[in-house]
């Protein structure tokens, strides 16, 4: 994560705009004012973090978090990759969070009133720590596709949502990973906001058979960097 006292603007040819028509909610949500960045105080900067104590073995596993001997509907996927900054080395000790829709396309929230089954064994979430290579590993199911009334006919490519934290709970960064050859990626108007075609694709997730494991899971291979020029595009 940046330090404030070094602070760089985002690349407006890489990173989304804050406004961005097609993409409805950005027209209420976005700053009419230029945005002022604020130094970090020493509290900030020492606090709160998380610890190996605060994460629970079964975190990184969704198909087991929700109830213990009880698999959730959908295709088993392995999502794993590296947390990096700038210079390419590992970011160690970064809370990774994830959450996501069922394999039929629902979140376990009161908001979404989609009309698809909820999984009573798959609650969404999950969380890890990078280890000292940065590396984090998910065991999950494949989300599936929604509805979202943002357009007509407008659907959600399927993908999981990614937060990182870094050393407290003010660096915080969240992103989007999408699926290798989904074809609702190109007439998504989040994933398109971003107005750099590499940075897009940076987004979309590799297919990995090294990380796929026989008559389990497939594998796939997502990476993040967290800032610098090549930095992965978020929220």
């Amino acid at each position: 994560m940046e330090n404030s006292q070094s602070f760089k603007p985002l690349d407006k040819e890489r990173h989304p705009p804050y406004l961005y028509p097609g993409y409805k909610s950005t027209v209420a949500r976005s700053p009419t004012r230029p945005l002022i960045p604020l130094r970090q105080s020493l509290a900030e900067l020492t606090g709160p973090v998380y610890g190996m104590d605060a994460i629970h073995p079964l975190d990184n596993d969704l198909t087991r978090n929700a109830v213990k001997n009880a698999a959730p509907h959908g295709q088993r996927i392995i999502v794993t990759g590296c947390v990096l900054d700038d210079t390419g080395r590992s970011v160690p000790n970064a809370l990774v969070e994830i959450w996501q829709a069922n394999a039929a396309g629902r979140y376990l929230h009161h908001n979404d009133q989609h009309d698809a089954p909820l999984d009573p064994n798959f609650h969404g979430g999950g969380r890890v720590l990078t280890d000292r290579d940065g590396m984090y590993t998910f065991t999950t199911i494949r989300p599936g596709a929604y509805p979202w009334g943002n357009h007509f006919n407008a659907w959600r490519p399927a993908h999981i949502h990614f937060s990182i934290i870094g050393v407290n709970f003010q660096q915080r960064l969240i992103t989007q990973m999408y699926f290798p050859g989904d074809p609702l990626i190109p007439l998504d108007p989040i994933c398109n906001s971003i107005p750099d075609e590499n940075a897009r694709q940076s987004l979309i997730a590799t297919y990995d058979h090294e990380i796929t494991q026989p008559d389990w899971a497939l594998g796939y291979r997502f990476d993040m960097i967290v800032c610098g020029p090549k930095m992965t595009p978020f929220e």
